[in-house]
């Protein structure tokens, strides 16, 4: 194998990964010897420094990552911020409330209490990952279970689920009742 092949093949390595590539398992991948594969991903390393390129390769803990360049740090960082800038929905709020007061709870349950179908919303909160598969019931078809996170903790301010306001059978049926009142009326007026 020539040495473009090699670093090319490196390069694609290294950003299929998207982590950190032990060198053993690029010696394995290539069959090049540790000691050669060291001195090519210097070698590749050095090139990526000096040519100002937007990725560099970082050697960590005896292996590879191909990463960000530093200097690209404040645009790297206006890519992510507008999506945690995002806001949930009424129904991902709807959604995650009735977990956080319920969990660990199906969707199916969700789905009865609000009335509608909440797939986007519970993908929305597991993408946010304030909401987590915490397992099965044991009913037919092994419904998951849905539980809050330690992020969904943190976002809100709460040390645990403990610390949530506590709502009486009655306030949950009004919140119940109340949610579905909103659908209705949002329902009208399509």
């Amino acid at each position: 194998m020539e040495l473009q092949e090699i670093e090319s093949a490196l390069e694609s390595l290294l950003f299929a990964a998207g982590d950190r590539v032990p060198l053993d398992k690029l010696s394995e991948i290539l069959e090049i010897d540790k000691k050669t594969l060291k001195l090519i991903l210097q070698n590749m390393m050095d090139k990526f420094r000096n040519s100002n390129r937007g990725i560099i390769i970082r050697e960590i803990d005896n292996g590879y990552q191909l990463c960000t360049n530093p200097e690209n740090y404040d645009y790297v960082k206006k890519l992510f911020e507008p999506r945690h800038k995002q806001g949930l929905s009424q129904a991902a709020y709807e959604v995650l409330a009735i977990i956080a007061y319920m969990g660990p709870v199906t969707r199916a349950k969700i789905e009865q209490i609000r009335g509608v179908n909440s797939d986007s919303a519970l993908a929305r909160l597991l993408e946010r990952n304030l909401i987590k598969e915490t397992g099965r019931l044991d009913a037919p078809g092994k419904p998951v279970l849905y539980d809050t996170t330690e992020d969904f903790l943190r976002s809100f301010g709460f040390k645990s689920k403990n610390e949530l306001p506590s709502l009486e059978g009655n306030e949950i049926l009004l919140v119940q009742e109340n949610l579905r009142e909103n659908l209705n009326n949002i329902n009208s007026e399509k």
